[in-house]
């Protein structure tokens, strides 16, 4: 499961990096990306100095979460993202089935709960989703929010060069 060190290099390499910052920086000029409604949580989770923006250092730090980040700390990511008023516990977890789950969303929330909340009083406490995440790999797998960043991010890389080779074959 844990990637060896010479294929995280092989995932996100140092131009990536530098290709990532010269969109940042195009995006926004002012070196900070704003707010927005849409991305609340998202932008709660990753603002570290709760400044309603997100600085470069803040945007690198959530690239390299979401990249190469610990199960842990993508757990402790996804808990800040469930724990919508911030308030620690999670009383509610609204999660989508996928095309093989034959659960109903309420069954699968009804079904974490069952597994997770070990003390019973319907909230699901940091320790508590850490836990039952990490000895369980269903309820791992309906949490983690793991959306396979990695492949995403190198189909991107790869379109850009078929892209960029295309318009030079064009000249």
């Amino acid at each position: 499961m844990r990637q060896s060190h010479s294929e995280l290099d092989d995932e996100v390499a140092l131009t990536h990096i530098q290709d990532l910052y010269r969109k940042f920086a195009s995006e926004c000029p002012s070196g900070k990306l704003l707010e927005s409604a849409y991305m609340d949580n998202v932008f709660r989770s990753f603002d570290a100095n709760h400044d309603n923006t997100l600085d470069f250092m803040e945007y690198v730090a959530a690239v390299h979460l979401v990249l190469r980040g610990k199960l842990e700390d993508r757990l402790r990511w996804s808990f800040k993202l469930y724990d919508r008023d911030g308030n620690g516990h999670l009383e509610q977890v609204i999660i989508y089935p996928s095309e093989t789950e034959n659960l109903t969303p309420d069954q699968i929330t009804d079904r974490i709960f069952d597994l997770v909340d070990k003390n019973k009083d319907g909230k699901i406490s940091l320790e508590e989703f850490l836990d039952g995440a990490q000895k369980d790999q269903w309820v791992l797998d309906q949490l983690k929010l793991d959306v396979r960043p990695c492949g995403w991010f190198l189909e991107q890389q790869r379109k850009n060069v078929e892209e960029e080779l295309q318009r030079k074959s064009n000249k």
